[in-house]
């Protein structure tokens, strides 16, 4: 099966912003391939690391990169929903209240240290990220299309930081870890620019028109009976091992199978294979699952690996 002329320009397009985000964002091809993936698939990515190791660079890159409008808003524990959403405030010329959007009305949003906010300011995130419309004031307002939060955690272990709840965990497609570079590509970074330096001059490589009409291509790529068995195998695993202390939900279910077809997408293919989801297997289930309290917290690759070690390949 062919696919369409302009979605194979689309594509090229896509490919070209990838190999530039790798000349900025070194050794990191595989998780800008997934970030991409889950924009594709209208999801919201959640960065989990350490500071300084490139979480805020990969998403004013793919906004640069993307031509998307782009927002930064950084948590702190003083930070409050208005400050996000915007507020309401009186001009004396008209005599009436005019709405003022906050910073979450732009096409890519960074949520800086998503942890460092109280519950109460994370929670006027869960309206925008599921159904892509804010309430203020009792009116509610649509955001942008496309809309997509992209969310940096710390370590929980670090001084200043709330645990996200499992509802606002379960609103992000996919959590990825970018991790130390390896050493070549350390060493490139030594010799180089400062990244931000970098990022100034590009010019953005997919046009908005294109980056709606892949997001639409995702949502057609066939997905055969054998695979979507072998989703069903892999979530009713997690709700039967006693392993977990509670299994993936059917919205996780939706979220893997999404995600499985962008990623069979970005590989130019027009159905889903059983190595595209496995490849995204793990960044789209270890954040939802609970480990049981006599075991260590896993890492996303060992959840991974266990599962997909206990169902057979279709």
């Amino acid at each position: 099966m062919t696919q369409p002329p302009e979605q194979n320009a689309a594509l090229r397009h896509l490919y070209q912003a990838l190999e530039q985000a790798g000349t900025i964002l070194l050794g990191k091809e595989r998780e800008l391939r997934l970030a991409l993936a889950c924009l594709l698939a209208r999801g919201h990515l959640l960065i989990e690391d350490l500071p300084g190791v490139g979480k805020t660079t990969l998403a004013h890159l793919l906004a640069r990169l993307l031509g998307l409008g782009y927002a930064r808003i950084q948590f702190t524990s003083d930070l409050l929903p208005a400050d996000i959403l915007g507020t309401s405030i009186y001009e004396r010329r008209s005599e009436r209240f005019r709405f003022h959007p906050g910073p979450l009305f732009a096409q890519l949003v960074l949520a800086d240290e998503i942890n460092r906010a109280t519950p109460k300011t994370q929670s006027a995130l869960l309206e925008a990220m599921e159904e892509r419309q804010v309430t203020v004031e009792g009116e509610t307002r649509p955001l942008p299309d496309p809309f997509f939060v992209i969310a940096t955690q710390n370590p929980s272990f670090q001084i200043g930081t709330f645990p996200l709840p499992e509802s606002q965990l379960d609103r992000f497609l996919m959590r990825i870890h970018l991790g130390y570079p390896d050493p070549d590509s350390e060493k490139a970074l030594l010799r180089g620019r400062d990244r931000r330096e970098l990022i100034a001059p590009l010019a953005p490589v997919l046009p908005l028109e294109e980056l709606r009409l892949l997001q639409a291509a995702v949502e057609a790529i066939h997905v055969s009976e054998p695979i979507i068995e072998y989703c069903f195998a892999l979530l009713t695993l997690t709700r039967r091992s006693p392993r977990f202390l509670q299994g993936l939900s059917p919205r996780a279910g939706l979220g893997l199978v999404r995600s499985a077809r962008a990623w069979a997408l970005l590989s130019g293919r027009n159905a889903v294979y059983p190595e595209d989801v496995q490849a995204v297997l793990g960044p789209c289930v270890a954040h939802r699952l609970s480990l049981g309290k006599e075991q260590d917290p896993a890492a996303q690759g060992e959840i991974a690996d266990y599962l997909l070690s206990q169902v057979p390949v279709p």
